[in-house]
């Protein structure tokens, strides 16, 4: 059942963005036939296998089936939407196989639409996941780093007008802390969210270095604020797929970053799976 695409539309500015998110929340409770989920997880590059990780794969949606969700626009990424029973727990755990990038084009609404929705399908917790460049040479391809905190460089925001929102523990502590207990080795750094889909310049890595950046890439800060302003709490994990432009003399290739991703899936499902078991006492 494919519904009315115009119906609803986030590129209508006279529509509240929110009520697409409620629209789209009731279409995901009627296909799984839950009320709500407890958890949302975002799978960027490399982390598609820990939905497999988190528990058993209840129901399955199309995101094209449901208001404001387009297909997957890059390689690598399922355009899919799942509802996942956590462990053995009668939790259920929104699995989102894609993102909508903010390079896309296809405006901010629609990059923090998933986030929205999973706010009104009952979510308090949400796990943005990425694949991304790393500045520091110790991070090796295929490391897991938390992340404390971000810088913003696309110059928007997803709040609508005067919408004053305190992001200064906008990373939540205690999912970091939950997370380093299933894993005492992970590192955290800030994040640098560029706008894309070019990668960085050595210039422009240089320069995220000296602004206090760890972590460059092209996500999670627009739907982190997001879900913030939605009340959900959150936790931010980057796997470092490449060194940075110029921190290594590598050129960057998307292949490179696919297999990275390829190669720490198992370690990096674990690692998501663990972290909602125990965040949902599984």
């Amino acid at each position: 059942m494919h519904h009315d695409p115009d119906a609803l539309s986030l590129d209508d500015p006279t529509t509240d963005p929110r009520e697409v998110a409620r629209a789209a929340a009731a279409v995901i409770a009627e296909r799984t036939g839950v009320e709500r989920h407890d958890v949302a997880l975002v799978l960027g590059s490399g982390w598609g296998e820990a939905g497999d990780l988190v528990g058993e794969t209840l129901t399955t949606i199309d995101n094209e089936d449901v208001p404001g969700f387009a297909k997957a626009a890059v390689v690598g990424h399922s355009g899919t939407m799942r509802s996942v029973a956590i462990g053995d727990t009668d939790r259920r755990a929104l699995v989102y196989g894609t993102r909508t990038h903010f390079y896309e084009g296809r405006g901010v609404r629609a990059v923090v639409h998933a986030i929205r929705t999973a706010a009104a399908a009952g979510c308090s917790t949400i796990v943005l996941t990425n694949g991304c460049g790393g500045l520091r040479p110790e991070w090796a391809p295929g490391t897991p780093v938390l992340i404390s905190d971000h810088i913003n460089l696309t110059a928007t925001s997803p709040l609508e007008g005067a919408t004053f929102v305190d992001l200064t523990d906008l990373y939540s502590i205690r999912l970091r802390a939950l997370a380093r207990e299933v894993d005492p080795s992970l590192d955290e750094g800030v994040y640098v969210q560029f706008r894309g889909p070019h990668y960085e310049t050595p210039a422009e890595v240089r320069m995220a270095g000296i602004l206090g950046g760890d972590l460059v890439g092209m996500s999670t800060t627009l739907e982190a604020i997001a879900a913030r302003e939605a009340g959900l709490e959150v936790l931010g994990i980057s796997l470092v797929t490449n060194a940075a432009a110029g921190v290594s003399d590598a050129p960057l290739s998307h292949d490179e970053v696919v297999e990275a991703g390829r190669d720490a899936a198992a370690r990096c499902g674990r690692l998501l799976a663990d972290i909602v078991g125990r965040l949902c006492g599984a």
